[in-house]
């Protein structure tokens, strides 16, 4: 069976992650998934980006937390583009988004934006952090959810149940078939990060997994394949 393909912080092999160019480019390519990372400026702003600072994806420094929109607007994110607020992405791309706080505190800006632009249908709200999600599911009881693990994989089901999130998006090295056999057994869908050699994908359908997150291109089109 084809599997859900999720392009990571958009497909970020080929272009600058979580840019604007990156999230296009995975949209023109057909990806059904587009995940991004999301947090908070000094003025309160939803942003995206993947690290708590700048220095690694820009040309500036120093904590996003200590940036205001501005400040970060002015930083080159990669071949001149610039860092975009979540909304930016919602407008840009067609298809559905996988919004991952990074900072729990950005959970009920997140909401927010969620509930006014009524997007309840197209964002499924994701997390490492299960106080960021239990906060989610209080303000939006319907919106979906995923739990994202790396080593603390085998205990991801039981906490995917108990958020009330209906997949678990797990580090594929970690994963086994065990959890995935909990996991469906629960009625949690299983996706993994990040598969981008053939190996990787072979060792995804091998554990029946739903859905896999990726940057590359060539991953896209091949596990789009039956």
């Amino acid at each position: 069976m084809a599997l859900l393909t999720v392009g990571h912080r958009g497909l970020m092999a080929v272009e600058p992650e979580n840019t604007l160019r990156s999230f296009c480019r995975a949209d023109r390519a057909g990806l059904d998934v587009i995940e991004l990372d999301v947090h908070l400026s000094k003025d309160g702003e939803l942003v995206v980006m993947h690290d708590a600072e700048v220095d690694r994806t820009t040309d500036g420094s120093g904590a996003i937390a200590d940036l205001t929109l501005a400040e970060l607007r002015g930083l080159d994110a990669g071949l001149g583009e610039r860092v975009p607020l979540f909304t930016e992405v919602v407008d840009a791309v067609g298809a559905p988004l996988q919004a991952e706080i990074k900072d729990p505190a950005a959970a009920r800006v997140l909401a927010g934006v969620i509930e006014e632009r009524r997007l309840g249908r197209r964002v499924t709200v994701i997390s490492f952090h299960d106080e960021a999600l239990a906060e989610t599911r209080r303000l939006l009881p319907e919106v979906a959810m995923a739990l994202v693990t790396g080593a603390s994989t085998g205990s991801a089901p039981e906490r995917a149940r108990a958020l009330d999130a209906g997949m678990i998006s797990c580090e594929l090295q970690a994963l086994d078939a065990a959890v995935v056999a909990r996991a469906h057994a629960a009625g949690l869908a299983v996706i993994s990060w990040t598969v981008n050699t053939d190996a990787d994908l072979a060792r995804a359908r091998e554990l029946g997994l739903d859905g896999v997150v990726t940057d590359s291109p060539e991953i896209v089109r091949a596990a789009a394949a039956a």
